[in-house]
């Protein structure tokens, strides 16, 4: 047998593969995370980009189901493992383990003939130690063959302070505008970004107001047992109540109706892109808080060692850079295309949730 044979043996033996509707395990004939309507999908986390409607049947975490269904139809066919909970299908063991991303977030660990694979969908991992996602639990390192990661932030600038030094940069900003008497709308999509920056502020500020696309998904993680402050609808609250408010909110909110009801306002967006030059400038807002779900460069380093891996499969983000870093370490790296971090896909699924339209 050549090399080119040996390659092709190699690649025919791969628990995960592209196809057009998706990651594709050919062993277990299961997607995860497709983009096409699909018998079988495992979903790593219900993000638009990472959930779709329309799949046969679906198996996700125990910790996300309400959150999932919240998106997908109460109705939908799932299946929900408990972290760990391993099932058997067509000979390939599968067993969900945290990501840290979001709520129910994780990552897909697949065990075939004694070949373990783990896909990542996306994760927080901190470059600070002892730090975590207080909202979801945090990510755990899972050791494998192969492990197929996201590089969302995967350049060397992307280095995110500790969390403990951002939400007193928030709590400053919106105390100085209470004090002015303006409201403060603070921006970020409606299901993670929203509950983190409601989980880390000093509540003690002023009152809470949120928008109608970010109060049913606070209702999952409370039924999930995540702690979140006090929150109100716009419709709750006097006027002078919202002139001391923190208000958080959807990024499609901006320039709409709902937003005028504050009158006097600063506005803020929290991303991870506010770490760019000019990214507050292009969201035209008056702040931008460098906030993010996803592992920073460090993080990405530290989950990737953390696996014990030597073949790393990159799917969406900065992948030429980060399979290049890989291979100069002496990592087997390559890519997958994929359909995952397009932030449009999340920006109009916020907006169709909340009745906006998306050209608004």
């Amino acid at each position: 047998m050549d090399r080119a044979q040996a390659t092709a043996a190699a690649a025919a033996r791969d628990l995960v593969v592209e196809r057009p509707q998706g990651l594709y395990c050919p062993a277990g004939d299961f997607y995860i995370d497709p983009w096409q309507p699909v018998p079988r999908a495992v979903i790593t986390h219900a993000h638009a980009d990472h959930a779709r409607r329309g799949h046969g049947h679906y198996l996700a975490s125990a910790e996300g189901e309400g959150v999932l269904r919240a998106r997908m139809g109460a109705d939908i066919a799932l299946q929900a493992l408990s972290w760990g909970q391993a099932v058997e299908h067509r000979g390939v063991r599968i067993s969900l383990h945290p990501a840290g991303h979001v709520l129910g977030s994780a990552q897909v660990r697949l065990e075939h003939r004694g070949e373990v694979w783990v896909v990542s969908g996306d994760y927080w991992l901190s470059g600070h130690q002892a730090e975590a996602n207080l909202t979801c639990t945090p990510f755990e390192p899972v050791r494998c063959h192969c492990f197929i990661t996201e590089s969302t932030f995967g350049l060397p600038i992307y280095r995110w302070q500790p969390q403990a030094a951002l939400y007193a940069e928030i709590d400053a900003w919106w105390a100085a505008n209470a004090t002015a008497g303006r409201a403060s709308v603070l921006m970020g999509y409606a299901f993670g970004k929203a509950q983190r920056l409601l989980a880390g502020v000093d509540a003690g500020i002023g009152p809470i107001v949120v928008h109608g696309a970010v109060e049913p998904l606070n209702a999952a993680y409370r039924a999930a047992g995540v702690a979140l402050p006090p929150t109100h609808r716009v419709t709750e609250l006097p006027k002078e109540a919202l002139r001391r408010a923190l208000v958080v909110a959807p990024p499609s909110v901006l320039g709409s109706p709902w937003l005028r009801r504050f009158g006097e306002a600063s506005d803020a967006f929290a991303s991870g892109w506010m770490a760019l030059r000019g990214a507050r400038r292009r969201r035209g807002v008056d702040r931008g808080f460098v906030l993010s779900d996803h592992a920073d460069w460090p993080g990405l380093q530290c989950a990737i060692a953390a696996t014990g891996a030597r073949r790393v499969i990159v799917t969406h983000g900065y992948e030429a850079v980060m399979v290049r870093w890989l291979q100069e370490q002496g990592y087997e790296a390559g890519a997958f295309r994929t359909e995952y971090g397009d932030e449009a896909i999340e920006t109009e699924a916020g907006a169709a949730e909340e009745g906006i339209p998306f050209a608004e």
